[in-house]
């Protein structure tokens, strides 16, 4: 399969993913702060101009964050990713559907991209203070899941740490947030795997 990523991107949790599973890959870099998004030969690839996106070997795409991870837990990685029971996976798939939509999407992006949200120069440092009121808001409650467990969901690694690891990334080492310590300290454990080692260094973030 292609994995098409974005060095420091959301895409950095699915790269943290393929290499926890252990999947055979070829990843292909889309730099956003060239635009490379927008341009060809990756439209022809993916119209939606985003990243991740993984190219299976059957030649079909799948696109968004959380259908790539549940594809890849499921085909690849059923019996350690995947929860026993349906109401577990409605909660992971909550979790990380949480991270996604609502920590990056509406907090972080504020942060890190603010003029996307508003056309005037006077209102970004707003919508900064906005994005981070959204992200310290969603940091005290990650924090109380998380609680003393090792993972997000529990004892068991999920999806759902592929997102807390990303959002967690961009809140410790690009933003240096005051998170809750047991945050910092859950992203400094996940950081310490081998995944999320190789997935940093292949993305030039180390």
């Amino acid at each position: 399969m292609k994995f098409y990523y974005s060095p420091g991107a959301c895409s950095l949790g699915i790269h943290f993913l393929l290499e926890e599973i252990g999947v055979d890959y070829e990843g292909v870099p889309i730099l956003i702060k060239d635009g490379d998004q927008l341009k060809e030969p990756y439209v022809s690839v993916n119209p939606k101009s985003k990243v991740p996106a993984v190219l299976r070997d059957d030649g079909t795409l799948l696109t968004e964050f959380g259908v790539i991870a549940h594809w890849l837990a499921h085909t690849y990685a059923k019996d350690s990713f995947v929860p026993e029971t349906f109401e577990e996976e409605l909660r992971t798939m909550e979790t990380l559907d949480y991270l996604v939509a609502t920590v990056h999407m509406q907090g972080f992006s504020r942060m890190l991209r603010p003029q996307k949200f508003t056309p005037n120069e006077a209102d970004l440092d707003w919508v900064r203070e906005n994005g981070n009121a959204i992200v310290m808001k969603a940091a005290k409650h990650l924090s109380q899941q998380l609680s003393d467990k090792p993972f997000i969901m529990g004892d068991k690694m999920t999806i759902a740490d592929a997102a807390l690891f990303y959002t967690m990334f961009w809140g410790v080492v690009r933003l240096n947030l005051d998170l809750p310590e047991n945050l910092i300290a859950y992203f400094k454990r996940m950081s310490d795997r081998p995944a999320a080692k190789k997935a940093l260094e292949l993305e030039g973030l180390v």
